[in-house]
This record gives C-alpha cells, structure tokens and sequence, in this order.
C-alpha cells in the first residue's frame, strides 16, 4: 500500500470500521506525517512515538527479534498499554493543522538546501579549477533556492504565525531560524506546563537514582532539531539578553559546570517562552530580569 492520500484513505476507512480506539504510530522521519494527518482528520486518536521507545518496549516484553510482522505487533502491544494508561492523555499526539505541516515541509527543505550548500563549499577548499567553476556554479543556484524558499516562509508565517512570529522575535536571542523551529517542530510551545515541556525538547534534568545512591541528572531524549535551535539561542542570549545573562553568571559564579549551565539557561529560556506564547505577552525585560534573579 503506497503511503500516499489513496492509501491513507484505505487504512483510515479500516480503522474506522473496526472501531480502533487509538493508533500508534512510530516517528519515522517525516513520512509518517500525512498518515497522522489523516487520521486525526477522521478523528482517530493518534500517539507518535520515538522508535527508541517503541524499541525498547520489544526488549521489555523479551522480543528480541525485528521485523515489519514483529515490529507491527509490538506496536500493538504498546499501544493497548497506552490506551489504558492513567496518564494517557499525555501520550497523544497533538492535532497538527495543514498550514503547520507545511511549514514543516519548508523547514525541512531549508535544512536539506543548508546541507548541501555546506557540502559543496567544504568541497572547493580542495577542488580543482575545473571542478571549481562547477562548484560555484551549484552555490549559486543553492543560494537562489535557498532565498526563494525564505521568502516563501516568511510569507507563510507572516499569514498563518504572525502573532507567534512577534512574539517570540521580541525576544532577544531568538532569531528567524529559531522561530522557524519552535513554530514549526513545537506546536505545544505554550499549552504545556514548563516541566512538560523541557522534557518534550530533552532539557530537563532526568533522575538516575537507585537506594541511597543518588547519580548525576543527565538530559535526554526529546527533539532534537528543536534542542538545536534552543542551545544556539541560548549561546547568544547569554551574551545579549540581560536576563539571561544574569542567570548564567548566577549559575558560574555558583560554581556550576560550564555545560550544566547553559544546559539550565537552555530550560530557562525555553521556559520563558512558553509562558509568553501562553499569555501571549510580549518580552517584559525588567520583570523577566527580576524572575530570573529571584530564581
């Protein structure tokens, strides 16, 4: 079955028929995307896990073997534990609308545009002069593509996000990429609590205790592209944010790990604009300044 509209049509008319409560699907990706669309449109309850985790609940029930038939199963296993979960809720995937999606899409191909510009400018350090006017030849074109496609973005966000777009653009650090990302990758962004959240992008501190032993918190897991966006905003508003920047030097002077802190000032910024896109407030330095120092 092609994983196209027709065939997403077939499997959602088959679910439906046999009253499915809820589909788990493992995040493959991007091509699982259409399939939860049209689900969710034809209001299937839809959980998107990370295939670790689909994984590592094989190895839990002692299946140690992978195949489609296998891992097709499995999933079903996973996913009748998860529909009779106490905290079920907080597995399901949230309704993901076309202008989101296609936002997605653009992002996508920007970074594979990125990509390859990169690729090819590393190749010309040692090319030869042959090879160089070909390879000029395609920057060019990279270049051309990649300002069309922004254009595209910013006038799909400008129609679609322009109140989230100003909202996080008044904050300073967070610039269009980064924007691009959280609108894009993190449509929970201001509907989760800030714990929820710094779990869901793999910056909140997970415990590895066990008996009187207490291990160190280490991250995991969560988005990474998000993860991504959110560290390098972080490395600029430690430097041009002052409420950032005090919180950073707070955590230093304290004696925290350089890694631990900007991991803290990563949560913190992420924090901040979750509660902004929450209220739907606009960056407030004196009172952000405040909250943080009194942090």
């Amino acid at each position: 079955m092609a994983n196209d509209a027709s065939g997403w049509d077939v499997v959602t008319a088959t679910l439906k028929e046999a009253n499915v409560d809820l589909v788990v699907v493992e995040a493959t990706g991007g091509y699982e995307r259409g399939l939860v669309c049209a689900l969710q449109q034809a209001g299937i309850t839809v959980a998107r896990v990370n295939p670790r985790q689909a994984r590592d609940f094989a190895k839990s029930m002692g299946v140690l073997a992978k195949t489609d038939q296998v891992d097709a199963r499995t999933l079903r296993d996973f996913g009748d534990v998860l529909a009779r979960h106490k905290d079920r809720a907080k597995f399901i995937s949230p309704m993901v609308d076309a202008q989101r999606l296609m936002l997605a899409e653009l992002m996508t191909r920007r970074r594979q545009l990125v990509d390859m510009r990169v690729a090819e400018s590393n190749r010309l350090e040692h090319a030869g002069k042959h090879a160089v006017r070909s390879i000029k030849s395609v920057l060019k074109t990279l270049d051309r593509q990649l300002e069309a496609i922004d254009r595209e973005i910013d006038d799909h966000m400008d129609r679609h996000f322009k109140d989230q777009r100003t909202v996080l653009d008044s904050v300073k650090g967070v610039g269009p990429v980064t924007i691009l990302t959280l609108t894009a990758a993190l449509p929970e962004l201001g509907n989760l609590g800030r714990r929820q959240i710094a779990k869901l992008v793999g910056v909140a501190p997970l415990a590895d205790d066990s008996g009187s032993r207490k291990g160190k918190r280490r991250i995991w897991g969560g988005r990474a592209e998000v993860r991504a966006v959110v560290y390098m905003a972080a490395t600029v508003a430690m430097r041009h944010n002052p409420a950032i920047k005090a919180f950073h030097s707070r955590l230093i002077e304290a004696g925290k790990p350089k890694k631990v802190a900007i991991v803290a000032c990563m949560r913190k910024l992420l924090t901040i604009l979750n509660a902004m896109l929450r209220d739907q407030s606009m960056w407030n330095a004196a009172r952000h300044l405040q909250n943080t120092i009194a942090a």
